[in-house]
């Protein structure tokens, strides 16, 4: 047994030794270049396809376009320090009771909660001038930006612009890279565009898509109030938080917009994404940077998109133009001659197509500019020159109907359009004194899922006109709506306690 254990060590011993003699005479440059001869023989020696000079064309227009423009993107990152809500303090008293410790005293900075975050903004000037989106610094205690070589700078606000989601840095920089402005004119739908920001934490980020569609607006995103201006341009190009603030450019690296909002159900890029248009951002931050903070004019309207009722209500053989719901009171539009249920169809020549694009076009224009308006009211062309005046938050009451000498009081009773879904009835005393009007009708019921609520009539309203004809009863509505032929559109003006409303109703076809 013990000669066996001595062999089996020797045998080992001696297999130990053969092996560190071969190891140490090998030449690793013999091995190497072993393997660099195999691999010489790994992967196809062409590509599978060449690419057509159209495509090879496309891929280096991109790449020299991100090239271009990834320059003059930075990171904007943000400090913010609110106070505490008095739930939220107490629920950190809540807490310090649970374990048995008093609650710290209040005082001024344990009121405060401080939280970071995060955009992109885009340099437009040599000497650091920078926009980005107001909601990416608004309530900022402290600006920093980081630009695309890793420079960091202290920023300090110069003006923002909350109606269009825009603001205005400045950076102590020199020979800074600064985008070129693009023409919104030039834009077009199926365009290729990069959006190039910050998004996820991702610095200098560069995405392709194309214009998806050009005037989208009625999210009401950021402002909060009627009073936003939205007419985006839309991409598929992605867009994620930390891409808003940052710049949308065509392929000849000329910024086109401002990434500012995302299409989501789920907080991040699902399929469209939105750009502020280069046309607005170029007139806010001229004004921001001359005077801090934009001084926009307002025509003193509420309006409304068209459809195909309302246009052939009107007499329009093409759904375009903007219906003038209500007009202020001693405001530019009435002091105009501007009237409830015209059709602002152009300014200064400029064709509008929505509400959204009557929005962005007047706010290129100053509080104290002329703008000639191109109506269509009765079957006709026709203009008015509106001044512009500033937005008085006080002066907001609507235009009330004329007061006409008292009207007899209509002793009809309620009337229902069963085809349209609607009933009204004859207006009292009452209803004329909360609705500021002397004549028309009352509607009292509305069919939930009829004709008439389907294009926005509700109950309560006062029916004052038709087809711009006063009503001043419940028999000559009746006897107006009874000579329309099916198919035929009628167009109902609304008053309710807070506003006009245009209502476009079409006739319907006689059931068998």
């Amino acid at each position: 047994m013990k000669r066996a254990i001595i062999a089996a060590t020797g045998l080992i011993g001696l297999g130990i030794i053969i092996g560190v003699l071969i190891i140490s005479n090998i030449d690793t440059g013999n091995v190497s270049r072993i393997f660099a001869d195999e691999n010489k023989n790994l992967g196809a020696k062409n590509a599978p396809i060449k690419m057509a000079p159209d495509a090879t064309m496309l891929n280096n227009a991109m790449v020299s376009a991100s090239e271009a423009v990834l320059p003059t993107v930075v990171s904007v990152s943000v400090i913010v320090e609110k106070k505490q809500s008095n739930e939220m303090r107490e629920q950190f008293r809540e807490f310090f009771r649970f374990f048995g410790e008093p609650m710290p005293e209040d005082d001024e900075d344990s009121q405060l909660r401080r939280s970071e975050a995060s955009g992109s903004g885009v340099i437009i000037s040599e000497d650091g001038y920078i926009i980005t989106n107001n909601h990416v610094v608004e309530d900022a205690t402290e600006i920093r930006i980081t630009t695309h070589d890793r420079k960091e700078f202290k920023a300090e606000m110069i003006g923002a612009d909350p109606l269009t989601d825009l603001a205005v840095l400045k950076i102590d920089g020199n020979d800074l890279k600064a985008a070129h402005f693009g023409n919104i004119k030039e834009v077009e739908i199926g365009e290729f565009v990069l959006a190039v920001g910050n998004p996820l934490g991702l610095n200098s980020t560069v995405t392709s898509g194309i214009v998806s569609a050009i005037g989208r607006g009625g999210f009401n995103r950021w402002g909060k109030s009627p009073y936003s201006v939205e007419n985006y341009i839309q991409t598929d190009a992605a867009i994620n938080p930390g891409n808003s603030g940052g710049g949308l450019y065509d392929l000849s690296g000329s910024l086109v917009g401002i990434n500012t909002a995302i299409a989501t159900r789920n907080g991040t890029y699902i399929g469209y994404g939105f750009a502020i248009p280069i046309d607005l951002v170029r007139s806010v931050v001229s004004d921001l940077i001359d005077d801090g903070k934009v001084d926009r004019g307002y025509i003193g309207v509420s309006i409304g998109s068209m459809n195909e009722r309302m246009a052939k209500s009107v007499g329009l053989d093409e759904v375009k133009g903007v219906v003038v719901h209500d007009v202020i009171k001693g405001k530019a539009a009435s002091k105009a001659g501007i009237e409830s249920g015209d059709i602002i169809l152009e300014v200064n020549g400029y064709e509008v197509l929505t509400s959204n694009d009557l929005q962005s076009r007047i706010a290129l224009y100053r509080a104290g500019d002329d703008v000639e308006l191109t109506l269509w009211r009765d079957g006709k062309r026709i203009t008015k020159t509106v001044r512009l005046e500033s937005r008085d938050e006080e002066n907001n009451e609507s235009v009330a109907e004329e007061k006409d000498d008292e009207e007899e009081e209509d002793k009809e009773g309620p009337v229902s359009f069963d085809d349209l879904g609607f009933s009204i009835e004859p207006i009292d005393k009452e209803i004329k004194e909360s609705h500021d009007v002397k004549s028309g009708v009352r509607v009292s019921d509305i069919a939930r899922y009829g004709v008439a609520a389907e294009n926005g009539l509700y109950p309560n309203g006062v029916i004052v006109k038709v087809d711009r004809k006063k009503i001043t009863s419940v028999g000559q509505f009746k006897k107006l709506m009874e000579s329309k032929e099916p198919g035929d559109a009628v167009l109902l003006q609304v008053k309710y306690p807070e506003a006009n409303r245009m209502v476009a109703l079409e006739i319907p076809q006689k059931s068998n």
